[in-house]
């Protein structure tokens, strides 16, 4: 379930391209790695962000103009990058990792976030036919995460970088450099030193969000309630299910990345809907929940309740249709043997009753929806 959260939460936005380019550069000899980028992808959200001069819009021109001929290198539409990175990290170190990705995002300006999120849907409706975007959308989104890394303590990218870098196997980079021009991906690592300077000059202080004027505070406690009723009843199944298991760390079987981008852009549009305030509630019960994990992955009863009425509540703040996009998109490229596989790993029983719960839960959360 804290996997299943941790999805739905990144539906915002994420730092992917800056943190890609990072991975394919080694340093140089003697030159420690800065990062940039490390985003969670944890979520977007409506908020206000504080002035500020344009200084990381740009020096991301700069950084892009230098980076272009590097993405234009890279074959986006591998199945590679549906995969997990070389390494030994089991599955829960990886939700460890993600776990400082959601504490980072959790601490970004919630209209910086949502800028983000709908830069890279933006971005997705100008791919070519490698996945390539346009030069102008990188520029934004370049410029939306520098904003957004520019909104949250150092400490906090640096958790983050550290996380995922200790996951990652060593010859990972080399292996991506032999894919690209190198010359390219070194210019493009240069640049991106560069704009990290510039980043880290510019702080960027959060505005803490609010709740949003359409969401009835009365709706949203019986969701609450309601999430209580689902947790009981479906506990059981959250303990049936071995969550250390490496299949959630492998492609969806059968589907094609151009299509799953597609349906990732779904979840970008509705997370970028997403109450800001709700959504900052949302991570922190993501963080603790992981904070309570046993040694099968699986957080307490108190925990998976939080995060099913969190969860619920960000739900509702975001349209029918937009929740029904997300479904029909992942609906069309789920294999039928995910669902038969995922069933085995369970007691029958167990996950029907889960089912049954979930389908009242729904009922609740749509007679709360905003619009």
């Amino acid at each position: 379930m804290v996997r299943a959260g941790v999805k739905a939460l990144a539906a915002g936005a994420a730092a992917t391209a800056l943190y890609q380019q990072l991975t394919f550069v080694p340093a140089p000899q003697g030159q420690s790695r800065l990062p940039v980028a490390a985003g969670v992808g944890a979520a977007a959200a409506i908020g206000a962000a504080p002035a500020f001069a344009d200084e990381i819009g740009d020096a991301a021109v700069t950084l892009s103009n230098a980076a272009y001929p590097f993405m234009k290198d890279v074959d986006w539409f591998s199945y590679l990058y549906l995969q997990k990175p070389g390494g030994s990290a089991s599955a829960l170190d990886w939700v460890k990792a993600i776990d400082k990705a959601i504490v980072m995002g959790g601490q970004m300006d919630s209209k910086l976030l949502k800028d983000a999120a709908l830069a890279h849907h933006k971005a997705i409706g100008t791919i070519d036919a490698n996945g390539a975007m346009s030069k102008a959308s990188l520029t934004d989104i370049n410029a939306g995460i520098g904003r957004l890394i520019a909104s949250v303590p150092e400490s906090s990218t640096m958790d983050v970088y550290n996380s995922f870098k200790s996951l990652v196997g060593s010859d990972v980079p080399a292996y991506l450099m032999s894919t690209v021009q190198e010359e390219n991906a070194k210019a493009a690592y240069s640049a991106l030193m560069e704009f990290k300077d510039v980043v880290k000059a510019h702080p960027i202080q959060p505005v803490e969000p609010t709740l949003g004027p359409k969401l009835v505070p009365a709706k949203l406690d019986a969701i609450g309630a309601a999430a209580g009723k689902l947790s009981t009843a479906a506990y059981p199944f959250m303990t049936d299910v071995d969550w250390t298991s490496d299949v959630y760390l492998k492609p969806l079987p059968g589907a094609l990345p151009k299509d799953v981008l597609t349906a990732v852009d779904k979840m970008i549009v509705m997370g970028a809907s997403m109450d800001g305030k709700l959504l900052k509630e949302a991570a922190e019960a993501h963080h603790k929940a992981i904070g309570g994990i046993d040694s099968k992955g699986v957080l307490t009863a108190s925990d998976f309740e939080a995060v099913n009425a969190a969860l619920g509540k960000l739900i509702a703040s975001v349209s029918s249709s937009q929740v029904m996009d997300v479904y029909f998109a992942f609906k069309k490229i789920l294999s039928p043997v995910v669902g038969n596989n995922l069933f085995e790993f369970s007691k029958g029983a167990d996950a029907v009753g889960a089912y049954k719960a979930l389908i009242e839960f729904k009922d609740v959360v749509k007679a709360a929806q905003a619009s």
